[in-house]
């Protein structure tokens, strides 16, 4: 899953991000509102985590503007500003949750998943089933028939991101764009790799795959 953080702090926007990834998030780094409106420009986020004090565009301007563009990507506010006015304003202006500093990484945490199981009903207590397959979003664990299934980092990211959109093709290019950060250059064959490891290791083969190809167009989880 794709998060966006806008925190000026670089100490503390550099620590988030490093926990963040660590637990298997991809996330991009705004150091100011502005900033922020450039990359949301280009990209799609399931989670925008935003700092109130930031030069150039603060905080909560950035978010009426998000907002006012029809965009709906769940927002978490985060700030040192705990009066009860500044969380109404907050939540006013269209934040869906609002966290303050100082702040336990594991809440942020709690709250990030919350916002991702408001964005996916139909995911329950956080895990997806299909057949004899399970995929445990918060223990970052995939199970075929009872059996962990070993995979690689970027390879659970791409089959958790391919099972919160269960039917749905996506794109080489979206997959890309979700799973690494904006300033990645890969190899342009490397969502395919990907794919091919996946399946070989879910035992996979053939027309008996969950993940489905689409010639020209991407992949898809489905029934088998």
């Amino acid at each position: 899953m794709k998060i966006l953080l806008v925190e000026d702090e670089k100490h503390l926007n550099n620590s988030i991000t490093k926990l963040l990834k660590k637990n298997s998030f991809s996330v991009d780094s705004a150091f100011d509102g502005v900033e922020a409106l450039d990359f949301i420009n280009v990209c799609e986020y399931d989670v925008m985590v935003i700092d109130v004090m930031m030069p150039r565009l603060d905080g909560f301007s950035l978010i009426r503007k998000i907002r006012e563009e029809g965009n709906g990507t769940a927002i978490i506010v985060l700030t040192a500003r705990d009066s009860l006015e500044d969380k109404i304003k907050g939540l006013d202006i269209g934040a869906d949750d609002y966290l303050v500093k100082p702040f336990e990484f594991d809440e942020l945490l709690a709250r990030i998943r919350a916002l991702l199981r408001r964005n996916y009903r139909d995911i329950v207590n956080n895990v997806f089933e299909l057949g004899e397959y399970k995929i445990d979003f918060s223990k970052k664990i995939v199970e075929k028939d009872g059996t962990i299934i070993e995979l690689t980092s970027k390879e659970y990211e791409v089959l958790e991101y391919l099972a919160r959109n269960k039917d749905r093709f996506l794109t080489r290019e979206q997959i890309r764009e979700h799973v690494w950060d904006f300033d990645y250059e890969g190899e342009s064959n490397l969502i395919d790799v990907i794919i091919k490891n996946i399946r070989k290791k879910l035992g996979d083969k053939g027309n008996d795959s969950i993940i489905v190809t689409k010639r020209g167009v991407g992949y898809a989880i489905r029934e088998k």
